[in-house]
């Protein structure tokens, strides 16, 4: 038996079908939860994946900055045009 940090909630977990690191979810509070001892079972509040969400944003930002500038250079080629 595992004790949740959130909510002190006892959750059943096999020793044997987790490895340090896995993810759960307490039954109770719903809070993720990851394993940080195995002998005994420990948990601790899973760290949020928002870090990873801001690096998805930073790269489509990115995509949408190199989209712009492509768009001036066919601007300028176009311009190009007239000017012949």
């Amino acid at each position: 038996m595992a004790t949740c940090p959130e909510c002190d909630a006892e959750i059943e977990v096999d020793e044997f079908d987790v490895d340090k690191g896995d993810h759960l979810s307490c039954p109770e509070c719903g809070s993720n939860l990851e394993v940080t001892g195995l002998s005994p079972i420990e948990l601790d509040i899973a760290p949020d994946d928002d870090d990873d969400d801001d690096d998805d944003e930073d790269l489509d930002d990115d995509k949408a900055e190199d989209g712009a500038e492509d768009d001036d250079e066919d601007e300028d080629e176009e311009d190009k045009d007239w000017e012949e």
